[in-house]
């Protein structure tokens, strides 16, 4: 592997760097965006069951907040209507969605990041091979009229197709995760969604 990173050349180092950073931020949005952490099958079930009559002691209420992305915005919902008992359906609804949108931007967090490796990777490569070019031609008009010398000649079109190649390996599966993850949190943010407006209709008859 060194053998060929040295046979690219030094136009091959930020494409590694990238290649680095896409596995880094790969596995860090796997481990993230669980199901376990972000909306747990039934926790809403849960949070409505504890809930039937009263709003639950603000302990239970910082340990749904604790529990994932979803029991957070459940939990915006208690704490409004613990401050305000007789707030309105506005107000909670505003409460949850201002959570909501902080848990939407966390899930969708070092996605563009993703994305943006996903498409500097390939023009990364593409400057390796203009390079690889420049040095073949480079040895081809320094040789003059003893032909070109063939090992900057190899050199050059070594430089060239690893760059290639490589650029395509770093940007095929950083777009491919990025694609997964997004659709990911696509669905994710709209299960919260059902669900406040499920939790909100709920709180609703409870401050009654």
């Amino acid at each position: 592997m060194f053998s060929i990173i040295q046979a690219a050349g030094w136009p091959i180092w930020p494409l590694v760097a990238c290649s680095i950073l896409a596995l880094a931020l790969i596995i860090e949005r796997f481990i993230s965006l669980k199901t376990a952490k972000v909306a747990p099958p039934r926790l809403l079930e849960e949070a409505l069951a504890v809930s039937r009559s009263s709003v639950p002691a603000p302990d239970v209420v910082k340990q749904l907040e604790q529990n994932s992305a979803l029991g957070e915005v459940l939990a915006s919902g208690f704490r409004a209507l613990n401050s305000d008992p007789r707030c309105t359906e506005v107000d909670l609804r505003g409460a949850m969605e201002s959570t909501g949108r902080a848990v939407a931007h966390r899930l969708e967090r070092y996605l563009s990041a993703l994305a943006t490796i996903a498409s500097a990777a390939p023009l990364l490569g593409l400057l390796g091979t203009v390079i690889g070019m420049i040095e073949i031609f480079g040895s081809q008009g320094a040789s003059g009229s003893t032909g070109a010398n063939p090992a900057q000649l190899a050199h050059g079109i070594s430089v060239a197709l690893y760059n290639t190649a490589f650029g395509l390996i770093v940007a095929i599966p950083s777009l491919i995760f990025w694609r997964y993850f997004r659709g990911r949190v696509d669905e994710y943010l709209l299960t919260l969604e059902l669900a406040a407006e499920r939790f909100v209709r709920h709180l609703n008859q409870l401050r009654r």
